[in-house]
């Protein structure tokens, strides 16, 4: 379970854990811009939950979505993309494993 958090100027997310060990973000506070936090619950597992992502107007901006419902589906035909697990579980500070 997790917040996430997703970097509007390169479109990367992370998790507060992983921002926390990075040294961007304290246990308390959120990290700083261009991190910003990703509205929805406070318990998100990937299990039930889609991090989403978007591009729009210069800034990426994020979207939690229960899988395979409408909002999800909605999402996808907006132009939304959907991040992996597998980009969020590999995410490095520098981006260097990222997959976009």
């Amino acid at each position: 379970m997790a917040l996430f958090f997703i970097d509007t100027d390169t479109g990367q997310v992370a998790t507060r854990r992983q921002l926390v060990e990075a040294g961007l973000a304290t246990e308390p506070d959120g990290p700083e811009r261009p991190w910003f936090r990703i509205q929805g619950t406070d318990d998100a597992t990937t299990l039930w939950y889609a991090v989403m992502r978007r591009k729009t107007k210069g800034v990426f901006i994020g979207a939690l979505a229960i899988r395979h419902g409408d909002h999800h589906a909605s999402l996808l035909n907006e132009g939304w993309e959907e991040v992996s697990v597998e980009e969020l579980r590999n995410w490095s500070p520098d981006g260097s494993a990222q997959a976009m």
